[in-house]
């Protein structure tokens, strides 16, 4: 009796193992069968802006390509990290994917003293969506027509000009201090809970400049109440090709872009990864988005995914520097 009882347990044990290995080396999902399910894209900020807007003119076309519903979760909060951390806890099966940015993947675990997640272990980068530079803007009744115009006037008022943010630790608050750093400027910055609420005060002449993105700027620009000194890339803006850059216009060098990334749970596996990159590119390549997102000031960029793991370890790096040298950090 006790030898079929060992006997028993000998072969279940077998079997168990049997089942282990087979599991082991089995992935946890097939390119081949992928996707069979719909797909959630998590935006970690507020629906309406612009990388939201952004998500949404990608998602529909990608839902083509891949022949699965792509759908657009928002989970918005601490500057993109609530959906950023949600992602990162995510299955690694190719079903839910985050568009990181520059705050996601960049400023975030630079400014926060503590953060939820690791921007580089804890994802897989998939493809870099679009980039798009920053406006300097001023209100009309600043005496400065041009990026040395403002230099000049900061320089000569040490301490007395303000400029204004969407927030401490923001893309365009860090932008901002790059800005004043290279340009040897004392100024005050003026934090806001988003966009709007700043740009009604610069309108009004109550903060002196501020950098905001393209497609932001642009109606207020048009109807004559901001003007822009320069645009923060590298490259003038296709939306303003007569503008120059903030580098051309006064400070060699100077560069601060507003850039979008498709990234997947670390542990997605590579099949699945690579189906995705292939299909984001034929997205990013179709005349219809690119002349969507052109018209928001938003240039596609795509490429393997080694452009968008480059992309994020140089935005770590180039963010920790001004950090450290105006000393900011917040507490979660």
């Amino acid at each position: 009796m006790k030898m079929m009882q060992l006997r028993r347990a000998w072969i279940c044990f077998l079997a168990l193992g049997i089942l282990l290995f087979d599991g082991a080396l089995a992935p946890p999902a097939r390119a081949q069968d992928y996707p069979n399910q719909t797909l959630k894209i998590v935006v970690p900020f507020v629906a309406g802006g612009g990388v939201d807007v952004a998500a949404r003119i990608i998602a529909p076309k990608l839902g083509e390509e891949l022949g699965q519903s792509v759908i657009i979760e928002n989970r918005g909060g601490a500057g993109g990290m609530l959906g950023a951390a949600a992602v990162a806890q995510a299955p690694p099966d190719g079903y839910t994917l985050l568009v990181g940015t520059g705050s996601t993947h960049g400023t975030n675990s630079n400014v926060y003293a503590r953060i939820t997640y690791d921007p580089v272990r804890d994802f897989v980068p998939i493809v870099l969506l679009t980039s798009s530079p920053l406006l300097l803007i001023v209100p009309p009744s600043l005496p400065a027509r041009n990026v040395s115009d403002l230099i000049a006037l900061g320089q000569s008022r040490p301490g007395e000009l303000s400029f204004g943010s969407y927030g401490t630790g923001s893309i365009n608050h860090l932008g901002a201090e790059l800005f004043n750093s290279m340009a040897k400027i004392q100024a005050n910055h003026v934090p806001y809970r988003g966009s709007a609420p700043a740009m009604t005060d610069l309108i009004a002449g109550r903060l002196n400049y501020m950098f905001d993105g393209v497609s932001t700027s642009l109606g207020y620009l048009q109807a004559g109440t901001i003007r822009v000194l320069g645009v923060a890339g590298l490259n003038r803006s296709p939306v303003l090709p007569d503008l120059p850059t903030i580098s051309e216009a006064g400070l060699p060098g100077y560069d601060t872009m507003v850039w979008f990334g498709l990234f997947a749970p670390a542990g997605t596996p590579k099949p699945i990864v690579d189906v995705l990159n292939s299909k984001t590119n034929a997205v990013l390549a179709s005349p219809r988005v690119k002349e969507a997102l052109r018209k928001l000031g938003v240039e596609t960029v795509g490429g393997g995914q080694d452009v968008l793991a480059g992309k994020v370890q140089s935005e770590l790096q180039k963010w920790s520097t001004i950090v450290r040298e105006k000393s900011i950090r917040l507490e979660q």
